[in-house]
């Protein structure tokens, strides 16, 4: 006879653990894959921040007199293999186990029996899970960050080669006055620069240790979160308990939204490569690899690269949204709410590293079509700069700009193109990029300093 589908209850295999909060009442399979969700998946990219989280818990519990030394010692040696092992996609997180907490904490108490179980002392895995994601999180802003500062430097670049190569500039799409590649550039540089510039406040909100809080109110005995603050390179502690629990979701929000800002720079200069990209407009011409071909058509070169990317960049607004909706409308403290965050966001992240990358070839190998540029730079783009010539005369604005309106109307306008250029800071006269690289040295060293002081927290942490 066919059991009822209705009283199937999950288990774990038998010798194995079970889920932290089990309390020995059997659990209904089909709630249990429900309340699991993606985590067993999702959670492979926390494993190596949990392992060093935990590290960093073990040797304050042990600096307190919570935990003998030598136990401490010990986790810190199962939690450092566990970390090496999730970094080579070598420690799986079984489905019966549920989470990368429970995994971890299975594999210390099959290894180190007792005191393997000893490691959760003074916590809960809601800060357990907030300060794995902390980490994650700051690591993944500081590899962005870098990223955007090659791709920064990389217009610089592509300024200073063509600071002086005509090109039309455009308002509504149509021809307006005169500009050049290296203005066009410059822009987006400076576009990334303040990216880079926001970078630093976004870093200020996860320079926060959250471990301690516990569920959401401390815990009853003597801990020291400003030493575990110190061991993991946070430069304070997120001091109230309850904030710790309320900021799921908002600290998730911040870095993507950074991340969709950026996207926002990007996807305009993309927009750009595109249109100019096309037989009618001809400034540009795509590298090979950047183009894929038609299934039908032989003669196609598809800009299939450019628009994943531009889709990238709105895809990364959405998941913003998403996190910003999933965490909107709960009151105080922990729900469970916030389990659905980590899949949006670690996604995400995945993509936001995978589009930047993949752009930074792009910006050397775009061919500039100086010849199609310059004969696209016809005399009426210089319209405003004759009526200012006429107003250098002593003619009122408005009469040289009828005046040339005239002109242009019947045919004989012809401007005096080398009378006049933007000079003034930022015009194409004067475009500043070495200004402009001192800032972005400046962002790429504060970003580079950050990221050193993580690897010297954390190698400082698994030394023996």
């Amino acid at each position: 006879m066919r059991p009822d589908p209705k009283s199937r209850t999950a288990h774990a295999p038998a010798g194995e653990a079970t889920t932290l909060w089990a309390k020995d009442v059997p659990l209904d399979a089909a709630i249990h894959r429900f309340t699991v969700g993606e985590d067993p998946e999702t959670d492979l990219a926390l494993l190596a921040w949990d392992a060093l989280g935990s590290a960093a818990h073990a040797r304050m519990l042990a600096a307190t007199g919570l935990l003998p030394e030598a136990d401490a010692a010990q986790l810190v040696r199962g939690l450092r293999r566990i970390a090496n092992l999730s970094k080579q996609g070598a420690f799986p997180i079984p489905p019966h186990l549920e989470d990368g907490h429970t995994a971890i904490e299975a594999d210390l108490t099959r290894n180190l029996g007792p005191v393997g179980g000893r490691i959760h002392l003074g916590r809960s895995r809601n800060d357990q899970v907030i300060l794995a994601l902390r980490l994650y999180l700051r690591n993944a802003l500081v590899t962005l960050g870098l990223r955007v500062a090659d791709l920064a430097e990389g217009f610089l670049a592509f300024a200073r080669e063509h600071q002086d190569t005509p090109l039309p500039g455009y308002t509504h799409l149509r021809r307006a006055m005169p500009s050049t590649f290296g203005l066009w550039g410059a822009a987006f540089a400076e576009g990334l620069l303040e990216e880079l510039e926001a970078l630093q406040g976004v870093y200020g909100r996860l320079d926060r240790c959250p471990l301690g809080s516990a569920a959401g109110f401390g815990v009853p005995l003597p801990i020291d979160r400003e030493l575990t603050a110190k061991l993991l390179g946070f430069s304070k502690v997120q001091r109230s308990p309850i904030d710790v629990q309320n900021s799921r979701g908002r600290h998730e929000a911040a870095l993507l939204q950074w991340s969709a800002s950026v996207g926002g720079v990007l996807e305009k200069f993309l927009w750009d490569v595109s249109l100019y990209s096309t037989e009618e407009f001809g400034f540009l011409k795509l590298p090979d690899a950047f183009t894929t071909g038609s299934s039908i058509m032989p003669q196609k070169k598809n800009p299939d690269v450019v628009e994943l990317a531009r889709g990238r960049c709105r895809e990364l607004r959405g998941a913003a949204g998403l996190v910003e909706q999933i965490a909107s409308g709960l009151p105080s403290s922990y729900h469970r709410d916030f389990q659905l965050l980590k899949q949006p966001l670690i996604t995400a992240l995945r993509h936001a590293d995978d589009l930047f990358a993949v752009l930074k070839p792009l910006l050397p190998a775009l061919q500039v079509k100086a010849e199609a540029t310059a004969a696209a730079s016809s005399d009426e783009l210089y319209a405003a700069h004759q009526a200012y010539v006429f107003v250098q005369s002593g003619m009122p604005f408005r009469e040289a700009y009828r005046k040339v309106a005239q002109q242009i109307q019947e045919g004989t306008f012809a401007p005096d193109r080398a009378a006049l250029t933007a000079t003034h800071l930022g015009g194409a006269g004067n475009l500043a990029l070495d200004a402009l690289a001192a800032d972005l040295a400046a962002a790429r060293g504060w970003i580079e300093a950050k990221r050193r002081a993580h690897a010297d927290a954390e190698a400082a942490l698994w030394a023996n």
